[in-house]
């Protein structure tokens, strides 16, 4: 059984730590990027897998507090006996424990805990929708800003990404935007942002159907299109799941700790560990230092 033949289409596994200690780590020179392992390669990336929320978009920053107050009250009408706070701390632990995943996993694990409070829960694609729903209306003047003018993308933007597409687009490499988000979102918000030219029709998200839709199957799809080499990818993502389908497909992993409301410039540390967990090779809060990354990993010599 060869790397690729690890990847499960149809499954995306819960955050499990798989990586107990690693090696001290170093910092390129002058930078905030941190080398968790040595890429030891002389073959450079040719493709490159993109998550969207988080690693290039900043438009849906603080979804979790449109997520977990819905959960609240939906638990809160099982008429259990929990308080508003208990049932915050509960949501908030498993609502964590799945980003990275599609967002239906997290509505499935909803309607689990309604049903184990007596309640009769709706289907997990009908807790999907509202939550949507009430995202939009928190995000909506971010999306009509981008419309409008109003918002520059670069307002919206992880810093440095697209200093670091327009370094990938030259070298020849070939994108893959990639996102546990609806795909039909996905699509207008890259295209609000002006970044889906560089990933052109490999833009991919979320279907109803949601078992015919992973990460891993995006993964697989590029390996197989003209026999390519698992070390030939490199992937960049803030959750654990496109990092964990790259290692296990056998190629290099940017983990991106970004700092979403704070846009700091330095890591978030709950991203980092959980990034680290999975095997990320390389740890950025961001794309600021483009140039030492591209080096890095696209050496000139």
């Amino acid at each position: 059984m060869t790397q690729r033949d690890n990847i499960n289409d149809n499954i995306e596994a819960d955050y499990t730590r798989i990586v107990a200690d690693t090696e001290p780590t170093r910092f390129l020179a002058g930078s905030p990027i941190e080398i968790i392992r040595p890429i030891e390669s002389t073959n450079p990336p040719e493709y490159a897998l993109f998550d969207f929320d988080g690693t290039l978009s900043l438009i849906r920053e603080g979804w979790m507090d449109v997520m977990i107050p819905m959960m609240v009250e939906i638990l809160l009408d099982t008429g259990t006996g929990e308080s508003r706070d208990q049932l915050h701390s509960l949501i908030y632990g498993f609502v964590t424990e799945l980003t990275g995943k599609q967002t239906i996993y997290q509505m499935i694990r909803l309607k689990e805990e309604v049903a184990l409070r007596g309640g009769n829960p709706a289907d997990p694609l009908e807790y999907k929708h509202e939550y949507h729903n009430r995202l939009m209306g928190r995000i909506d003047s971010r999306r009509e800003g981008l419309r409008t003018g109003r918002k520059k993308p670069v307002d919206m933007l992880v810093p440095g990404c697209i200093e670091l597409l327009n370094a990938l687009k030259q070298r020849g490499v070939q994108m893959y935007l990639a996102s546990g988000t609806d795909e039909q979102y996905v699509r207008e918000e890259a295209a609000l942002l002006e970044i889906d030219s560089y990933f052109g029709k490999h833009i991919y998200g979320a279907i109803d159907d949601y078992k015919s839709f992973s990460k891993a199957q995006v993964i697989r799809n590029i390996l197989n299109s003209g026999q390519v080499v698992p070390a030939k990818l490199v992937g960049f993502g803030d959750g654990y799941v496109e990092i964990l389908n790259v290692k296990e497909s056998g190629g290099t992993a940017v983990g991106v700790a970004s700092d979403e409301a704070g846009r700091s410039g330095r890591p978030d540390i709950w991203k980092r560990e959980r990034l680290i967990g999975v095997g990320a090779d390389v740890i950025v809060p961001d794309f600021r230092h483009h140039g030492e990354l591209v080096e890095y990993l696209w050496p000139s010599g």
